[in-house]
């Protein structure tokens, strides 16, 4: 299947600036993704904790988590102009910001946990990011980090078959040789195992991996894909817990 796309785009930034490129990684997993940060965040305590949302896009997951961390101080964090204007108008914190070299808007150690939602598969350097994020977070700060998984269990099958995996692109222009229509800008993906391992070789200790289900799975295979988050290897979104040491 071949499906092209009438916007002409001349390189990564202008993919991301554009406002018909999604910015939402959808609510049901944001929410997993908020309940497994405010289990590990634990009980109210009364101090206010600073949890940066990077790579917020229009802001609709810090928005989603929101009611389950109150009390918290969330930042979200975009280098897209277009995504920033929309993330304002959800949350009450809203600033520019790059994963590069020190290049975030913020101290170092400053940080009780990163929300990293559907941001890694789309970066040239994730090395890079994330050193940055570890250098914004307090010892013992939490890393909450979301990505499509490669091995998924209708992947695999589609491998077999010589079929391009679904979440993978070789265009930003048109989808090549998979299911699906849109576009995204995905550059990279991982398994769970070579998930946990780089998240491991960047100095975090990986406390939880679990599944989410994809909202882009046809629905009479919906009951499988919720199926399938029982064994995140499985899974088609990958959700990790780690800390850093």
């Amino acid at each position: 299947m071949t499906t092209t796309t009438p916007v002409k785009r001349s390189g990564l930034r202008d993919f991301y600036e554009d406002p018909a490129v999604p910015v939402a990684s959808g609510t049901p997993r944001s929410l997993r993704q908020a309940r497994m940060l405010a289990a590990a965040l634990g009980p109210d305590t009364g101090t206010t904790r600073t949890i940066l949302d990077i790579g917020c896009g229009d802001g609709s997951a810090a928005a989603t988590a929101a009611p389950l961390l109150p009390g918290h101080r969330l930042v979200g964090v975009d280098w897209s102009l277009d995504a920033l204007r929309r993330a304002r108008t959800r949350v009450p914190y809203a600033v520019r910001g790059e994963l590069a070299d020190g290049a975030l808007p913020f101290r170092s150690a400053c940080a009780d946990a990163v929300l990293f939602s559907e941001v890694i598969e789309h970066l040239v350097d994730p090395d890079a990011a994330l050193d940055e994020i570890r250098r914004v977070l307090r010892p013992g700060g939490h890393l909450m980090l979301s990505t499509p998984n490669l091995a998924a269990w209708y992947n695999r099958a589609l491998l077999l078959a010589g079929v391009q995996p679904v979440f993978s692109e070789v265009s930003l222009r048109a989808i090549h040789g998979r299911p699906g229509r849109e576009v995204v800008g995905h550059l990279r993906l991982y398994t769970a195992r070579a998930l946990r391992e780089f998240v491991a070789a960047a100095g975090f200790e990986v406390v939880r991996l679990e599944g989410a289900p994809f909202h882009g799975v046809p629905r009479p295979l919906r009951v499988l894909d919720r199926l399938a988050c029982a064994r995140p290897p499985l899974a088609s979104i990958l959700l990790l817990h780690a800390r850093k040491t």
